[in-house]
C-alpha cells in the first residue's frame, strides 16, 4: 500500500505562485514514481524559510493537524532542510516521516540503480547526504535526556556512527575510482569513432530515441530517472557510423551529492563530440527544463561542445491560442511540423528540430541532420579518411 504524502512549498520573493505550483506538481511526479501517494499540497509565502521549522508557527501547525486527521506517513519538502529543522519538525510531526527533495531524488536514484557502478554511485551520494543529518536521527535521545548517563552515549554513539560513515565514503570513494579507471580504458578503446550523447530533462524522451535510432531495447518509462546507467551503442546513419550514449537525466535542484558520485557517468558527456539535447516540449515548464539542462552541462564542464536541439513528443504538444475577438476564450491546439518550424524554438543559437521518437515523426530529418554533424567531425578528426561518405 502506498504512503499517504503531503507536499510543501515555499513561495518567496524570488520564485512567484505558479512556479512554486510547478515545482510541487514535479515534486508530486518524483513522490508517485519512489511509490508514494500524494493528497495534499501545502504552501506559504515567506520571505525566506523559517531556519527553525521552514514554515511558520501557523502553518505548520495547520499541517500537523491536517496530517493528523488524514493519517499522513509522510512529509515531503520541496527544498533542502538543514539538520536543526529536520529535527524540530520531526518533533511536531512524531507520527510521520520528514524527507527533503535531496533525500527523495536519492532514495529514486537508489530504487532504480543496477549495475555496481549505479549502485556504489548512489550509495556514496546518500552517506554524504547523511553524514552532516546525523544529529537529527537521534532525536529519540531527547526524550530520555534527564536519566542519568543517557546524554553521554548518545554523543558517543553519533560519533561513533559518524567514523563509520566516514570510513564507508573512503571505502566507496576507492572503489568508485577504479570502477572510473575502468570506464576511462572502456571509453579510451573507443576514443577512434565519433561519439554522441543524449542529455536533456529527466523524462524528456531519451531512451525511447536510443532505442529507435540504434535499434535496441534499452529501458524506457514515463518516470522519472528510468535510466542511471550510460548505454552505449553503435549507430550507423547511411553508412556512417558513431557511437550514441543515453545518460542520466537532469533536475532542477539535483543533489550535488549526485553530480559529484555520477562524475565518472557524466564524463560520457563531457568527453562527447556532439551533443543531442532532447527537450520534451509537451511539458509546459520546458523553456525552464532548457535553462536548467544547459546550466548542468556547463557546471560539468560541457559548455564548450556543439550541440544539436531536439524538441521531442511533438504528438502530444498544444499550444494554447487565444481568440483575439474574446481574451477569455483559450483554445489548445497541435501546431503541425511546418508551423512548428515558424516558431522561435527553430532559430535558437543552436541548431534544431522536431521530432517524435515514439511515432518516429520526422525521423528522416533527424537522421540526415545527424549524418551531416558526424560526417563534418569525422572529416576534421580524419582529413584523410573520407571512404565512408
Amino acid at each position: 500500500m502506498k504512503e499517504k504524502a503531503i507536499l510543501i512549498g515555499l513561495i518567496t520573493p524570488d520564485t512567484s505562485p505558479e512556479q512554486v505550483y510547478e515545482y510541487l506538481d514535479e515534486l508530486a511526479f518524483l513522490a508517485e514514481t519512489a511509490g508514494a501517494k500524494p493528497i495534499r499540497n501545502f504552501t506559504q509565502r515567506l520571505k525566506h524559510p523559517d531556519t527553525t521549522t521552514f514554515l511558520g508557527k501557523g502553518k505548520i501547525e495547520e499541517v500537523r493537524i491536517y496530517a493528523q486527521e488524514h493519517c499522513i506517513e509522510l512529509i515531503i519538502f520541496d527544498d533542502d532542510l538543514s539538520p536543526s529543522q529536520i529535527r524540530n519538525i520531526q518533533k511536531i510531526f512524531e507520527h510521520c516521516k520528514i524527507i527533503d527533495r535531496s533525500n527523495l531524488i536519492l532514495d529514486i536514484f537508489a530504487s532504480r540503480a543496477q549495475t555496481a557502478q549505479a549502485r556504489t554511485q548512489v550509495e556514496l551520494a546518500q552517506y554524504e547526504y547523511l553524514l552532516p543529518r546525523l544529529t537529527g536521527m537521534w532525536t529519540h535521545l531527547e526524550r530520555q535526556k534527564g536519566g542519568i548517563g543517557m546524554r553521554g552515549p548518545g554523543e558517543t554513539q553519533i560519533e561513533s556512527d559518524r567514523r563509520i560513515i566516514k570510513d564507508k565514503i573512503a571505502l566507496l570513494k576507492k572503489k568508485l575510482d577504479k570502477i572510473d579507471k575502468q570506464s576511462f580504458t572502456r571509453r579510451k578503446g573507443r576514443a577512434d569513432m565519433i561519439r554522441v550523447a543524449l542529455v536533456g530533462y529527466t523524462n524528456a524522451g531519451k531512451s525511447t530515441l536510443m532505442n529507435k535510432l540504434a535499434k535496441s531495447d534499452i529501458f524506457a518509462e514515463n518516470k522519472l530517472f528510468a535510466t542511471l546507467d550510460t548505454t552505449v551503442r553503435k549507430v550507423v546513419v547511411k553508412n556512417l557510423p558513431f557511437l550514441l550514449s543515453d545518460t542520466v537525466g537532469f533536475i532542477r535542484k539535483l543533489p550535488h551529492q549526485l553530480v559529484e558520485s555520477f562524475k565518472s557517468t557524466l564524463d560520457e558527456v563531457r568527453e562527447s563530440d556532439l551533443l543531442i539535447h532532447v527537450v520534451d516540449i509537451s511539458n509546459p515548464n520546458f523553456e525552464d527544463q532548457i535553462k536548467i539542462v544547459n546550466s548542468t552541462i556547463s557546471e560539468i564542464g560541457a559548455s564548450d561542445k556543439p550541440m544539436l536541439i531536439i524538441f521531442n513528443k511533438i504528438d502530444a504538444y498544444t499550444f494554447i491560442k487565444k481568440d483575439e475577438d474574446d481574451l477569455t476564450d483559450v483554445l489548445k491546439e497541435n501546431l503541425s511540423l511546418e508551423d512548428l518550424k515558424k516558431t522561435w524554438m527553430a532559430n535558437l543559437d543552436s541548431e534544431s528540430l522536431f521530432i517524435s521518437a515514439l511515432n518516429k515523426t520526422n525521423f528522416e530529418d533527424l537522421r540526415e541532420r545527424l549524418y551531416l554533424r558526424v560526417k563534418e567531425l569525422h572529416i576534421k578528426r580524419y582529413p584523410y579518411n573520407n571512404f565512408l561518405y
